[in-house]
This record gives C-alpha cells, structure tokens and sequence, in this order.
C-alpha cells in the first residue's frame, strides 16, 4: 500500500494568467505545459471566473483564491502576472502553487 497523496504527485499542467489591462477582456490565460484537452477546460473554467473582474475588484481576491484551489486539485502550476509587483504576503496567500 501507498502513502502517495495528491502533494506528492507532480503537476500535470502549468499556466500563466496574465492582466492584459482594464480593456476587457482583462485575462490572458497561457498554458505553459500540459494536456491539451486539460489545460483548455482550465482555461475556460478561469475564464468563466475573472471574465469581467480587474484586479483592484473586491470579487477578484476571492476569484483569485478559487482559481488556486481549482489548479491544486488539478495539480496545475499557476503564475500570475498582474503587470505589478505584489506584496509577499498577499503573493503567497494567493499565488501560484508547485504541485
């Protein structure tokens, strides 16, 4: 028997979600690495989530943290790119994640 969890396990996919400005569409959702069919289904669930949200929206940073769980369950490594340096407080509470 395995003690092999979902941690341990390495990424399946790495995407880049990129701040394209307050022109909608605001996101660029780049996959970096991965299954096509994978990565194209996450892309449009991210879509779907920061569609119409610029970042200074308080509905972005729980967006934000939703798209992060969506990409650790499916072991998929996402970089942020919001065109500004963030805080390293707010950059690891709500970051990209390394499978």
């Amino acid at each position: 028997m395995s003690d092999t969890t979902d941690e341990q396990l390495p990424a399946q996919g790495h995407a880049k979600i990129v701040y394209n400005g307050p022109i909608a569409p605001h996101w660029e959702i780049r996959a970096i690495s991965g299954d096509g069919a994978l990565m194209d289904g996450f892309r449009e669930r991210v879509t779907a989530r920061l569609l119409l949200l610029p970042p200074h929206d308080p509905q972005f940073r729980r967006n934000r943290e939703r798209v992060n769980r969506d990409g650790e369950r499916e072991r998929i490594y996402i970089e942020w790119d919001l065109g500004y340096e963030e805080d390293a407080e707010a950059a690891n509470s709500t970051g990209g994640r390394r499978h």
